[in-house]
């Protein structure tokens, strides 16, 4: 039977290893728009980077609400789903700084520099997002 996890359980499985989260953006027309994205949890938010010019770049400088779901595709199976408010940031500083640590998850700390170097420069965005909602299960297949 499925369990639901405590905040403390969630908040280890989105750190938790490489898992890429599905992120979901409101398009103009209000159409769904959904691009996977590198991730941190940073206390009560999620933080990662895009571009300002990308499609969820653009979306969420016109509407902030979002959707993120991070899942463990192995039996018993477990998701997370959260939703909340994107605040969007170019201080390159910031950006910068975050990217870094985004690709010390992802890519290792041995290449985080680099990949830091490269995704903080003018034109990409630090986006802050503030959690409103979570559903989160594990052993779906219990």
């Amino acid at each position: 039977m499925a369990h639901t996890m405590t905040k403390d359980e969630w908040q280890a499985f989105l750190s938790e290893g490489t898992r890429t989260g599905k992120l979901s953006t409101v398009r103009a027309d209000g159409a769904p728009h959904i691009a996977p994205v590198w991730f941190l949890v940073d206390g009560e938010e999620l933080v990662f980077n895009t571009g300002k010019d990308t499609v969820k770049g653009r979306n969420l400088a016109r509407d902030g609400r979002v959707a993120l779901c991070v899942d463990d595709d192995r039996p018993p199976f477990a998701f997370v789903v959260v939703q909340g408010t994107a605040e969007l940031s170019e201080e390159l500083s910031d950006v910068r700084h975050w990217a870094t640590r985004i690709a010390a998850r992802y890519m290792g700390e041995e290449r985080a520099e680099a990949y830091g170097a490269r995704n903080g420069v003018p034109g990409e965005l630090l986006v802050r997002v503030r959690i409103d909602k979570v559903v989160a299960l594990t052993g779906v297949a219990d």
